[in-house]
């Protein structure tokens, strides 16, 4: 049994570089196997998929981040393979496969706690939340372990 998902946004995490992926539409589905598969399928821009191309050929493993079915959840982080890229029209489907890669965190708190150290307060930090809460940026400590590693 299989179990989909809407894709809502995506963010690639390499290099040191955090690439949002505007998307058209998406799709995650758990395949419940033993080797915990995951598919992600994005129908992009032809235009943004010149990057997955790089991938196709390589087979390296990326990270991508990905917001499913709401956009109060927090995002899930994979790894992943592009496994295919086909054109369609003016747009790519992008079919991606690999692992849930960590059990996520709790996102809201951790954000809460870097806007109060930045020194917000009161309707600022409340709109700032708020805000971030929807963009879903990515959170200092994650840079900050992307650096070392």
């Amino acid at each position: 049994m299989v179990k989909t998902f809407k894709m809502l946004s995506m963010t690639v995490v390499h290099n040191d570089e955090i690439l949002p992926i505007p998307l058209v539409d998406g799709i995650i589905i758990n395949q419940e196997n033993s080797h915990r598969a995951w598919i992600l399928e994005m129908y992009i821009d032809k235009n943004d998929s010149t990057f997955f191309e790089q991938f196709e050929e390589s087979k390296e493993v990326i990270d991508v981040k990905v917001v499913i079915s709401y956009p109060e959840n927090e995002p899930a982080t994979f790894e992943v393979v592009v496994y295919s890229i086909k054109k369609i029209g003016d747009y790519v489907s992008v079919l991606l496969k690999g692992t849930l890669k960590v059990v996520r965190r709790k996102y809201a708190e951790q954000l809460l706690s870097e806007l109060i150290s930045d020194g917000l307060s009161g309707d600022e930090l409340v709109s700032r939340f708020e805000a971030d809460m929807r963009s879903r940026p990515q959170l200092k400590k994650d840079l900050a372990n992307q650096q070392k590693a």
